[in-house]
């Protein structure tokens, strides 16, 4: 059955040409950085410039995914996806978080590697290029901050490049007070006070999108509360069979069995359209139910799922 009267506008404040316009120009300008980059660190023989580029890399990886996921979403449903492709976009924040997940486990490891046997950084060439990359980073937040609020996908592609610009930050403290102070030591702690930020934040994010993967109830809307208001509706001598979810972000569904008390099979269908008000006032737009009689209804049934 068609659901577009809750279309596919749920990007706001940003029609959806002009967000892939921003993230296309985001993808631009961190490819252009990587390649800038390779040709400066292997000219310097600095390999902190080429590991440099090799995160901005995947920066740019992180928002081709988001940026390929958006336009996937958008498909309309068909034969072969009836729900539509809009979860393609949870797909892409749930590999973006991962990956964060694994920079940021790698970045604690080489700082504890760091730790034990410190190296010296290249004074103020890698200072000034980090620079230059805080500068990009910034531009890429720029360009996706707004989108980041209201869609996981672009949110999680943020936090790639935020981690980033924390990264160039860190290089621009680290390099500074080891051209000064000579504090080799200050390089790994910074490494690990960006990692466990970056952990922080993913792991934050991750659970959300595994949540919408699994069909998990929106955690704005109480399952019991949805049961409890259904109920109430004069002439529902029951509920049972409840599934609530999320068919994509911030867009819930809900599918049950209910059950009509005796002699009130003639209000069905006006139970029915008050059930959905009931459900629309909850948040919950996209409704299936399925109407019994309560001398035919399904004996012995759980509330919850098809036990």
């Amino acid at each position: 059955m068609p659901h577009d009267h809750h279309g596919h506008g749920h990007h706001h404040h940003i029609d959806a040409q002009a967000g892939d316009r921003r993230v296309g120009l985001a993808v631009m300008v961190n490819l252009g950085l990587t390649v800038a980059q390779i040709v400066g660190g292997l000219l310097s023989g600095s390999l902190a410039l080429v590991a440099d580029a090799i995160h901005n890399l995947s920066d740019a990886f992180a928002l081709i995914i988001a940026f390929g996921a958006r336009k996937i979403a958008r498909r309309p449903a068909d034969a072969r996806m009836t729900f539509g492709y809009a979860r393609a976009e949870t797909v892409a924040a749930l590999v973006n978080y991962t990956t964060l997940i694994l920079i940021g486990a790698y970045l604690i490891y080489e700082a504890i590697l760091r730790f034990y046997d410190p190296q010296p950084i290249i004074g103020w060439i890698v200072v000034v290029l980090a620079g230059v990359a805080l500068v990009v980073d910034l531009v890429t937040a720029a360009l996706t901050y707004a989108m980041a609020k209201e869609s996981m996908n672009i949110r999680a592609a943020f936090l790639h490049n935020l981690a980033d610009a924390l990264g160039s930050v860190g290089v621009i403290v680290a390099g500074t007070l080891v051209v000064l102070y000579d504090l080799t030591i200050a390089d790994p702690i910074v490494t690990l006070v960006i990692a466990a930020y970056i952990l922080w934040h993913a792991f934050a994010e991750i659970g959300g999108v595994i949540r919408v993967l699994m069909l998990g109830a929106p955690p704005e809307i109480s399952t019991a509360a949805v049961l409890g208001t259904m109920r109430a509706e004069a002439g529902v001598r029951d509920v049972h069979h409840l599934h609530l979810w999320q068919m994509e972000e911030l867009k819930p569904a809900l599918q049950a069995h209910v059950v009509l008390d005796e002699g009130r099979w003639g209000d069905a269908d006006a139970i029915k359209s008050a059930l959905r008000e009931r459900l629309k006032a909850l948040g919950i737009h996209h409704t299936t139910l399925e109407l019994e009689c309560a001398r035919h209804g399904c004996m012995g049934a759980t509330a919850i799922g098809h036990g």
